[in-house]
């Protein structure tokens, strides 16, 4: 049995979100909106899913005798929880990712902890090679609820020149 084709809508408009190449003013800082509390559950199905069976991720006695409170969140989840937080203020209007630099984790994070990021702006500058875009780079701190800094690192983007 064949379904019938699909048809497009009579009618759709584009919103384009995020901010443009002339947003990004060298020092501007935008602190990020979005908050996260990182669950047991999220450490324990990324650490399986990503199979990094370090027992400090997984086993809360293992944790504990290594001198920690209590399981210690997985520090690529800190990485990609506190990069996803930025993607709204920075990165949300496309253009590809280009990479991190100077990736430094503070304290450990562990489950029950909310994390919120501050992104400052580096550098911007025009790309040459690709005419509709900029790239940009930026300095993203995170921190838990107590304020004490989980990570940092520098991030580069190309961005949009316009709208």
């Amino acid at each position: 049995m064949n379904a019938p084709p699909l048809s497009p809508p009579a009618s759709a408009t584009l919103i384009v979100h995020g901010h443009t190449f002339a947003d990004f003013a060298v020092g501007r800082t935008f602190d990020h909106q979005q908050r996260r509390t990182v669950l047991e559950s999220d450490n324990a199905l990324f650490t399986s899913l990503t199979m990094h069976y370090n027992p400090l991720y997984l086993d809360r006695e293992f944790a504990k005798a290594a001198g920690y409170r209590d399981i210690v969140v997985n520090p690529l989840l800190v990485f990609n929880t506190i990069f996803g937080i930025s993607v709204e203020d920075l990165s949300e209007g496309g253009g590809p990712f280009l990479g991190v630099e100077k990736l430094e984790y503070g304290v450990a994070v562990h489950p029950g902890d909310t994390l919120r990021a501050r992104s400052t702006v580096l550098s911007g500058r025009l790309s040459a090679k690709h005419d509709q875009y900029a790239i940009v780079a930026w300095a993203t701190q995170g921190r838990n609820q107590s304020g004490e800094q989980v990570i940092a690192f520098n991030r580069t983007n190309l961005v949009r020149r316009n709208r």
